[in-house]
């Protein structure tokens, strides 16, 4: 089921692309943009594992903090396609992640964007983060913290004066749930 929504939503973005190249000689140029992000990503492995030994909790969500850039190129009047890449770093569970994904979205009047988006994210875990209290030091080397899956979510941006507020609500592999929000600056 993951590789079919993966699948379709790499064929959307496909389609996307020619016909974003030929709505730019019709519509405005590319938008190019950089921004910062701030938000909080929730792994979802509490309610999956099952600690046996007595005394320890699962804490498996950080607050994560971050770069995004991209670009988006109207396709009409009132669509857009576009790509962006992203780094967070976290404080707790979330060492660091960063990804790539494909935006399709409709623009209002005023500016604002209302967008879909899919991709794929990499998540490298602070192992020893993960429960409380932390276990003992060098006891976790050996474990495999690092993995990745698709990025499906969807997003919201304002224009206020020469930025732009965004909001993203997104899942990696449809087993952990991410919220950031942030401010773009285009160029």
């Amino acid at each position: 089921m993951k590789k079919m929504i993966f699948l379709a939503g790499a064929g959307l973005a496909a389609a996307a692309v020619p016909v974003s190249a030929q709505a730019q000689d019709a519509t405005a140029g590319a938008q190019p943009f950089i921004g910062v992000s701030a938000g909080y990503h929730d792994l979802g492995v509490d309610d999956e594992v099952t600690i046996a030994l007595e005394g320890f909790e699962i804490t498996d969500s950080s607050p994560i903090l971050g770069v995004v850039a991209g670009v988006d190129v109207p396709v009409s009047e009132s669509f857009f396609a576009g790509v962006e890449g992203n780094y967070h770093f976290g404080t707790d569970a979330v060492d660091s992640e960063y990804g790539a994904s494909v935006r399709l979205g409709y623009m209002a009047e005023g500016g604002a964007k209302f967008y879909l988006r899919g991709g794929y994210q990499v998540i490298d875990l602070d192992p020893y983060k993960l429960t409380e209290p932390e276990p003992p030091a060098g006891s976790l080397d050996d474990l495999d913290d690092t993995g990745g899956d698709y990025l499906v979510g969807a997003g919201v941006e304002f224009p206020i004066g020469g930025i732009a507020l965004r909001v993203n609500l997104d899942s990696v592999g449809f087993d952990t749930m991410r919220a950031t929000t942030g401010v773009t600056f285009s160029f």
